[in-house]
């Protein structure tokens, strides 16, 4: 072919301007590819909005609830030892009181009282006693510190003696009892 005639002839791009005419691809189509390529970056950059908005919040929830958790942890106690210092106070009366009072009925009265008045106030914040003389040895309540042989069969297995009590907080378990077991 002369260059006049490949001047004339039309370049195939592989675009197609008429939809009806043959051809790899269509300018609707290029369009519309457009127009859905715009709609997906449109809706990525959205869901890339609501993911830093969540990941934000998300992170000031975290901030926040750790720093109410550090103001918990700081103040756990409060109650219990603004409750206990009438105790201490008691204590610091009968301190005095036993340095000018040489009558030991009144000196282990007066500590009676503040011995009953502590129990009291632990008891009224959770705390219980757990009874555990004369009972079956449990693994999960007592600690066994030693045995000692006994001579009835009834006895083994039992807690003979309870070295340290062992108490509840609200039903659950904070000390184990130490306890000697018979054998």
């Amino acid at each position: 072919m002369e260059e006049k005639d490949l001047e004339q002839q039309p370049r195939d791009f592989g675009i197609n301007a008429d939809e009806n005419a043959a051809g790899t691809t269509h300018l609707n189509d290029l369009l519309e590819e457009d127009s859905i390529t715009d709609k997906l970056e449109a809706e990525l950059k959205e869901q890339k909005d609501k993911y830093l908005r969540l990941f934000a919040e998300f992170d000031n929830y975290r901030r926040r609830t750790a720093k109410e958790n550090m103001e918990i942890r700081q103040t756990a106690g409060k109650e219990i030892i603004v409750s206990l210092l009438d105790v201490l106070d008691d204590c610091d009366r009968a301190e005095k009181q036993m340095e000018n009072d040489t009558d030991i009925e009144h000196v282990k009265e007066g500590a009676m009282l503040i011995f009953n008045k502590l129990r009291k106030t632990l008891q009224s914040k959770g705390l219980k006693e757990m009874n555990s003389a004369n009972t079956k040895f449990e693994v999960e309540k007592h600690e066994a510190i030693t045995e000692i042989p006994v001579q009835k069969e009834k006895q083994k297995g039992t807690v003979i003696d309870e070295v340290e009590k062992g108490y509840y907080l609200n039903d659950k378990l904070i000390r184990f009892a130490k306890v000697v077991v018979g054998k």
